[in-house]
């Protein structure tokens, strides 16, 4: 008697006078099934997992509309489906085979090459998500979630897609993201929602509305999402290769990725490295990679600090660097400091001077001189920050004051003072009511704490630091002054 199965919903088996059938809402679909194989495996009981190895060629053909060539094919050049073989070397296949197939016919509906698309299901896979999955979901979206955004804006869609990161609610966010790009050009849902949106939760956190872990989730899906645009973007078609990355220690990888993907979309060959790219073997990186540009992001001081000795690397190599970032668009005179080329202050912007800078290539910039007493004053500050560290965990305990942040708060401001050192601009320190608040906000603490330690601090340097380190002395004590009158 033989077998009957249908896509998604179950198996029936006859035996006897007796039908079995399993999970059955849809009888739209039927396939040949090996009788034999399936009775094996669980005879007279049926097959629950969509994973039993149950379908052949034909069958696969019959739904999929794929030449039976062509799935070979794609099993020889990319390793996918992975059928089963029978003792008889015959091919079977599992209904996750065949949806999987239709997945990614969905994808070359969508413009997709095959080779991206198959990239993008092993994106999936490696993050944990089934594709699949989010394949039953868009459905839904069509038939309820976005029913009920239809015709919104796109600031109205990135408003939904806020709410739902905030309430770490995955799928709604998912979905909302779904509705815009079917509705949006991409490169406005990742400039428009995506951006924009990242940044108005960056600022609610930096405000005290927003807590860390709801920045984290907001980031973490936006991050995601860009990577799987790159997995499915279309290969390069054009020759120059380009490397972007972020500069060590600087971990904030959104600007980077969504830089990568505007530059493929658009042919370029971009190597993206990641986040904290080191500056040991650089050298060999760039001999390898041969780029006709490099381009780093850095958004805090301490990170454009780093960025400039890969500055100078590169700079000896030859080799054209262009980079951008926050901390440059807070501090237009940092701009002078790096030995390449500013971006500019937008993506729009940035991706029109790249592919300038390739076309055109403009001449590599010198930067200014560091002056001999910032090198002096950084040399003595290195050699006596225990000192000074030391004696404001000392004066802390005297007082019976919380020391919990004091580690942390240390190498904050140690790293600010010899970043600005590095970069030969000690005015760069200047703006002593903004790092006032970012200890608060970023520390989330009370103000009494804010004071005490500055001044701590403050009367740590006047006594550890000598004449060479003037400069650092009198920025703290502008510190003070400013908070004592805020």
């Amino acid at each position: 008697m033989p077998i009957v199965v249908w896509r998604n919903l179950g198996i029936g088996i006859i035996n006897g006078q007796n039908l079995k059938i399993i999970d059955f809402s849809n009888l739209s679909q039927a396939y040949d099934v090996d009788t034999n194989e399936a009775q094996k495996m669980n005879p007279g009981n049926g097959i629950k997992s969509n994973r039993a190895p149950l379908f052949n060629i034909k069958a696969v053909v019959k739904h999929t509309g794929l030449n039976p060539a062509t799935i070979r094919a794609w099993e020889r050049r990319y390793g996918f489906p992975t059928p089963h073989r029978t003792a008889g070397g015959h091919r079977q296949y599992s209904q996750r085979d065949i949806d999987t197939l239709l997945w990614l016919l969905d994808r070359q509906e969508e413009g997709v090459s095959i080779s991206h698309a198959i990239d993008l299901w092993r994106s999936h896979i490696e993050n944990g998500e089934d594709p699949l999955l989010t394949r039953e979901r868009t459905e839904k979206i069509k038939t309820i979630k976005v029913a009920q955004i239809e015709g919104a804006h796109i600031d109205e869609l990135r408003q939904a897609w806020v709410s739902a990161c905030l309430a770490f609610d995955r799928e709604t966010a998912e979905q909302v993201l779904e509705s815009a790009f079917a509705r949006f050009n991409p490169e406005t849902v990742c400039i428009q929602l995506l951006q924009k949106g990242i940044s108005e939760v960056g600022a609610g956190w930096f405000d005290g509305g927003i807590t860390i872990q709801q920045e984290h989730f907001t980031s973490a899906l936006s991050v995601q999402r860009l990577e799987m645009l790159i997995a499915a973007a279309p290969p390069p078609t054009r020759q120059e290769r380009i490397i972007v990355a972020t500069a060590p220690q600087d971990y904030h990888v959104f600007s980077p990725l969504l830089i990568t993907y505007l530059l493929r979309r658009r042919g370029w060959d971009v190597v993206y490295l990641g986040a904290d790219v080191p500056i040991a073997e650089m050298e060999t990186t760039i001999d390898q990679v041969q780029p006709s540009l490099v381009i780093i992001s850095a958004q805090l001081l301490h990170t454009a600090a780093a960025l400039k000795e890969i500055a100078e690397i590169l700079q000896l190599q030859g080799v054209t660097l262009a980079f951008g970032g926050l901390v440059f668009n807070g501090l237009p005179k940092l701009q002078e400091l790096i030995p390449g080329h500013f971006l500019g202050n937008s993506i729009d912007v940035a991706v029109k001077r790249v592919a300038s800078l390739i076309e055109d290539p403009a001449p590599i910039l010198e930067p200014a001189l560091p002056l001999q007493g910032n090198q002096e004053a950084l040399t003595q500050f290195r050699a006596r920050r225990t000192f000074i560290e030391s004696h404001v965990w000392s004066a802390f305990i005297a007082t019976n004051k919380p020391t919990k942040d004091l580690t942390a708060i240390n190498n904050e401001i140690a790293q600010t003072v010899e970043a600005a050192l590095i970069l030969g601009d000690i005015s760069l320190l200047q703006n002593e009511s903004s790092w006032i608040e970012y200890l608060l906000m970023g520390y989330r603490l009370p103000r009494d704490f804010v004071s005490d330690y500055i001044l701590a601090y403050y009367q740590a340097a006047n006594i550890h630091l000598g004449d060479a380190a003037t400069t650092i002395v009198n920025w703290l004590a502008n510190l003070v002054k400013v908070e004592n009158q805020i």
